[in-house]
């Protein structure tokens, strides 16, 4: 037999080849270091399963006895503290959202480019701290780019979608994004696309035609729309290929998987946006502060809120599994709708309640279906 304690393991000399006994001593209230036998490495006779049960624990196992190596015990998690930081996400997004509508002076490639110079305060001290380097693995830096630019363009014409139409309706929109991430991942990546996804496909698409309202299906006469018909058509499209190109985005970070740190792609992410919205605004020639000090305010506000949001979601994700985070998120489209009634004083039509209704029953069945095939798959692996 071996004597453990401590964490070090002396070995008992044996007379006439035979094991000697140690006596199991325990004293009330005994510390960490109390001496307990543990099977010999190596040893497979007869009756090691019990020489594995370790005196000082109350019969439990060697490997899970209260005196082994390094064991701590594991605080236990709060429940649904995951599902909250979701909500608390999803409000910051849309209370910043908002103040994007709020806005008035400043174009929305100039808000992405202040956001991104948020984004890469933040990552900078994470990628000095875990020496991640700023380019990456060689062969990781071309998806890296089409990540970062996939990304930036995501956002920026998310929040030209924002502003020039209704809030709700450019959120609803977005929630159409694992529809579509889950058909370009059977595309790119050979995942399965089974007829539920085609179902759920069909809903995220009648949803969106729901929203937007074509003149050829509904009529020349649009009612419930913010501003022109023509800035609402600009803004659907803004927030389809968005939509998209997050979907794309989603694609890529599956291939990399985890062989590059999140903050070396959030930094590709920041950078490549701040670079594409400066050129941008030197061809728009709209590069300008903004005259009025509460712009300035609701900018800071967007880059603040919008971290938060990020940051919050990532400790969901940590803590939740996916499924019930991507149900939960569900609320941004709910803040929109009480957001944009209490402070735009926008009633939102029956043709975007329902195209809602078709988007968010479509992203939270796919989400429901990933989730019961990573719990099934994980059941599978056990066995």
């Amino acid at each position: 037999m071996v004597l453990c304690q401590g964490g070090e393991a002396a070995a008992v000399p044996a007379a006439g080849g035979k094991e000697s006994e140690v006596p199991l001593s325990r004293e009330d209230g005994g510390g960490t270091g109390q001496p307990c036998l543990c099977p010999a490495p190596g040893m497979e006779a007869a009756g090691a399963e019990e020489r594995r049960v370790c005196g000082c624990c109350s019969g439990l196992s060697w490997p899970r006895c209260c005196k082994a190596p390094g064991t701590k015990k594991k605080k236990a998690a709060c429940p649904g503290l995951g599902l909250f930081y979701t909500v608390l996400s999803a409000f910051l997004f849309s209370v910043a959202s908002l103040f994007l509508k709020k806005i008035e002076d400043v174009h929305s490639v100039e808000v992405s480019a202040f956001r991104c110079v948020f984004q890469m305060a933040f990552v900078l001290p994470g990628l000095i701290y875990y020496k991640t380097g700023f380019l990456g693995p060689k062969g990781k830096r071309i998806f890296l780019f089409f990540r970062g630019f996939l990304g930036s363009s995501a956002m920026i014409l998310l929040y030209y979608a924002f502003q020039v139409m209704p809030l709700a309706d450019a959120t609803v929109i977005t929630f159409s994004s694992p529809v579509f991430t889950s058909l370009l991942a059977w595309i790119f990546l050979k995942e399965k696309y089974s007829i539920w996804d085609l179902l759920f496909t069909l809903f995220a698409i009648t949803g969106v035609v729901l929203i937007a309202r074509p003149p050829f299906l509904f009529g020349s006469n649009v009612t419930g729309i913010e501003g022109s018909y023509t800035d609402h058509l600009k803004g659907t499209i803004a927030a389809i290929t968005s939509t998209v190109s997050a979907a794309s985005t989603f694609v890529i970070l599956r291939k990399v998987g985890k062989s590059v740190h999140y903050f070396l792609s959030i930094w590709y992410y920041a950078v490549i946006g701040l670079i594409g919205c400066v050129i941008a605004l030197f061809v728009m020639n709209e590069w300008r502060l903004p005259y009025c000090g509460k712009d300035r305010v609701f900018l800071i506000l967007i880059g603040l809120l919008g971290l938060g949001g990020q940051i919050f979601l990532t400790k969901a994700l940590q803590i939740e599994k996916a499924g019930p985070v991507a149900i939960m998120k569900t609320m941004d489209v709910v803040f929109a709708f009480i957001l944009q009634i209490l402070f735009l004083n926008h009633l939102p039509t029956w043709w975007t309640v329902g195209g809602a209704l078709c988007v968010v029953a479509s992203s939270s069945g796919t989400a429901i279906r990933k989730w019961r095939q990573s719990l099934k798959k994980a059941k599978q692996n056990e066995i």
